[in-house]
């Protein structure tokens, strides 16, 4: 979209603390899966915490629960992000992502555009996660299978649902 940028919010609740030897291999992997996708071609931006190794943001607590973390992000379009989420490591962390994160029984992603330099916040974006938790799939928020030009998460071998 002229204009516009892609911005996404992921969602998770993990198994356990952060500092807990069951999610050290995640919470490990995020400044090098973070770093990487700050230098993708077509990344703008990444809501941050504190800076403190192995944290990436995971201080922006939802709901003052700890094992809530969340990962907001700003793409140039749909097909820079697809790159990321599908065509490096990151991959490879999402497709393991059962073994660190409950399973939520809810929505715990979306997607909307925003004007090129808008920052969102992690209460904008959650407000998103929420209208189209109880919309589903509009203009205003929605996830992959709503966007024509989205096509690497058909074909990575991930069920519908998880994918959304």
């Amino acid at each position: 979209m002229q204009g516009m940028h892609l911005a996404e919010l992921n969602v998770g609740r993990l198994l356990a603390p952060t500092d807990d030897p069951r999610v050290a291999e995640f919470m490990a992997a995020l400044d090098r899966v973070n770093g990487l996708g700050k230098r993708m071609p077509g990344f703008v931006w990444m809501m941050e915490g504190s800076g403190a190794p192995g944290t990436g943001n995971t201080e922006a607590k939802i709901g003052g629960d700890p094992q809530y973390v969340s990962n907001l992000t700003v793409w140039e379009s749909v097909e820079t992000l697809e790159n990321f989420v599908w065509n490096t490591v990151h991959r490879a962390f999402y497709e393991r992502r059962a073994e660190w994160f409950e399973v939520l029984g809810k929505m715990h992603f979306v997607m909307w555009w925003v004007p090129a330099g808008h920052r969102p916040t992690l209460d904008e974006a959650l407000a998103k996660l929420a209208l189209r938790e109880a919309n589903g799939d509009s203009d205003a928020a929605f996830g992959w299978a709503y966007l024509k030009e989205a096509q690497l998460w058909q074909s990575h071998q991930c069920a519908r649902a998880a994918a959304e």
